[in-house]
């Protein structure tokens, strides 16, 4: 795992600033405490940042090819390298190190831009050809590593990380208006746009190949291919057999390391599948990572506890307070953009923990994406049922003015909160989706942007992101839909950028076997009915799991990695956040209705309503704009 730079001129040979290059690439230090290096040739420069973990002493880079002609500046791990390496030797080329970036040139002479299709990874490099003057920039398929790029009069600014490329002074510090509009629906900014309009994110999947003198243009190399229900082919004993053998082969590929590895524990099936995974293709000594909270609705430890000891892993375990809240301003620098997910928080206090004892930890996220495992699969499915019995018309007749009328009762049982199902009903699929998933609603955005800002806007709606990625496909199964709506948007754009960047923090490499492709193209064949079984989800993962884990770890509610902001802002953070939401900042950027900001600190504060992701998500656009250089910001 590593940071990567460069500066690259696709109109001539000018030379790259040799002083912003080592810059740009000191800022990414804690991505690659072990050492650093550059390529530096007319036209072409390529920094990076190096966390050693296979080969610590061949594989330093930028790597070349045999006669310096090819080279490539690389983030991440490339799991099947040896068979790679194994097939291209067959070919005639010839290695000199042990390390995987070096499969990556030889890849790309022998193959060129298919050499990706022969890659099991998680990836993000840029590789240059001098004899094709071509610049080669790849993210893998499901956006484990990022890659952020900007162009600047004829070159592209590139790195792992949005801090490194906006050290270029060319790099307009212009926020993009849509990309507020999405992070407050959203809590994120979604590929492949940033919070800045002259940067972007190279999207899951994708790449890009320009010759000097040509336009940069991304293209899909890979997509996600979930299209609908499918015949189920075979019986439910076979698929958690095949599920089994699966998922150990994806672990036994991130198994591979010259450092000390271990797997985070939460106490949920996910990373516990993980573990159990571990033991049985027969690792070492496993050691576990996991945080546990002192109020109870919060804590899951005394499962992981009960997975450590079935499994017999040399477990280190922390308590953290629920009112840590002391990272705030360090959650700030690490991304860099509005990011308002509050799991930030004990994500990084595990990932510290685990940088104490390992260089490599194992992760169980892509679980719920690939098996139906979040609460909102099971809700949508209950409404579409519905929706699918009611004409489109008599259900915005019937349901859009209950959801107009029917109270907001944040404050009540579950049962009871029939708004947000009328305002669903009233909708088609797709919006209903987005309603159910956006931190902020439509409605709320409305209120909460000034009159200026909704007129910057133009008439654009957040929800149009879902819309984009669907364009052209069809979907026999709706809860397919969904699950490839999460692929494209909430698991890279939230739960990756999340894990990439609280990991590197603390220079830790963290691998997820759920998210191998190969993996995800198989559980993506599945039909929903084997993964969503009345309101169980998961369930063809759990049956798969039945002879390996406890039953109480298996089948118990699902509680999530939360922290209880909602608590926070009534209680130890009241006064910080009412003085943060009625502030200069928020207030004088132009972008918010002052009066609305009122408003939502009293009602959170007096009961009335739960504003507490709404308030998480001004509180984090309030650090960003501190963070960022105020002059040069503009709408």
């Amino acid at each position: 795992m590593c940071g990567i730079t460069g500066i690259i001129d696709l109109r001539g040979n000018r030379a790259p600033d040799e002083r912003l290059l080592r810059a740009m690439n000191a800022r990414l230090h804690h991505r690659g405490p072990d050492g650093d290096g550059f390529h530096l040739a007319p036209g072409v420069g390529l920094g990076h940042r190096r966390l050693s973990i296979i080969d610590l002493e061949g594989g330093k880079q930028p790597l070349y090819n045999e006669d310096h002609s090819v080279v490539v500046t690389f983030n991440g791990e490339i799991f099947n390298f040896m068979e790679v390496e194994a097939e291209l030797v067959r070919r005639g080329h010839a290695f000199r190190t042990r390390s995987d970036t070096e499969v990556i040139v030889h890849a790309w002479e022998e193959w060129g831009v298919d050499c990706l299709r022969h890659f099991n990874g998680m990836f993000a490099f840029a590789l240059w050809d001098e004899r094709a003057a071509t610049l080669f920039m790849a993210r893998d398929r499901l956006g484990v590593k990022p890659l952020f790029y900007a162009e600047v009069d004829g070159q592209v600014i590139l790195a792992s990380e949005l801090k490194a490329v906006l050290l270029h002074p060319g790099v307009s510090r212009r926020i993009d208006p849509q990309a507020v509009e999405d992070y407050f629906a959203f809590g994120y900014v979604p590929d492949p746009k940033t919070i800045y309009s002259a940067v972007r994110k190279l999207e899951p999947g994708a790449c890009i190949c320009v010759r000097r003198g040509e336009r940069i243009r991304p293209v899909r190399y890979w997509d996600v291919p979930l299209a609908g229900e499918r015949s189920p082919g075979t019986g439910p004993e076979q698929y958690e057999a095949q599920l089994r053998e699966r998922l150990q082969a994806a672990v036994g590929r991130r198994l591979v390391s010259d450092v000390p590895l271990g797997a985070f524990l939460s106490g949920g099936i996910d990373s516990s599948a993980v573990v159990a995974m571990m033991r049985e293709i027969g690792a070492g000594p496993i050691l576990t990572c996991s945080i546990g909270f002192r109020e109870p609705r919060y804590d899951e430890s005394r499962y992981a506890r009960m997975v450590a000891e079935a499994k017999g892993t040399d477990h280190k375990a922390e308590v953290v307070e629920a009112g840590d809240y002391s990272l705030l301003g360090k959650l700030v620098d690490i991304y860099d953009e509005p990011y308002a997910d509050s799991s930030a928080i004990p994500t990084y206090r595990v990932c510290e923990l685990a940088r104490r004892h390992v260089t490599v930890a194992l992760s169980g996220d892509g679980g719920d994406e690939d098996f139906i495992g979040y609460r909102r699969y099971k809700l949508f499915a209950m409404e579409e049922r519905l929706r699918r019995r009611l004409p489109p018309g008599l259900r915005r007749a019937i349901f859009g003015p209950l959801g107009r009328l029917y109270p907001k009762l944040d404050w009540a049982p579950r049962v009871f909160r029939g708004k947000t199902t009328f305002q669903a009903l009233a909708r088609s699929s797709v919006d209903a989706y987005f309603h159910g998933v956006s931190i902020c609603a439509d409605e709320m955005r409305d209120l909460l942007f000034s009159r200026d800002f909704r007129r910057e806007l133009g008439g654009y709606r957040a929800g149009q992101v879902f819309h984009d990625h669907l364009a052209g496909k069809q979907f026999s199964d709706p809860l397919a839909m969904v699950q490839y709506l999460d692929y494209k948007t909430y698991l890279p754009g939230d739960i990756l950028t999340k894990v990439d960047r609280a990991s590197m923090a603390h220079s830790l490499e963290v691998r997820t076997p759920f998210l191998d492709y190969e993996f995800v193209e198989w559980a993506a064949s599945l039909p929903s009915s084997v993964k969503l079984r009345g309101q169980e989800g998961k369930h063809v993962l759990k049956r798969a799991l039945e002879p390996l884990l406890p039953h109480e770890v298996l089948y118990r509610p699902k509680m999530g990695f939360a922290v209880p902001i909602d608590l926070w802002f009534r209680g130890s953070l009241k006064t910080h956040i009412a003085d943060v939401v009625r502030g200069e900042r928020l207030a004088g950027c132009g972008l918010f209705d002052p009066a609305m900001l009122d408003r939502i600190v009293v009602d959170h504060q007096s009961g009335r309503r739960d504003y507490s992701a709404t308030l998480w998500a001004l509180l984090m656009f309030d650090g960003f704009l501190q963070n960022a250089s105020a002059p040069a910001l503009s709408v």
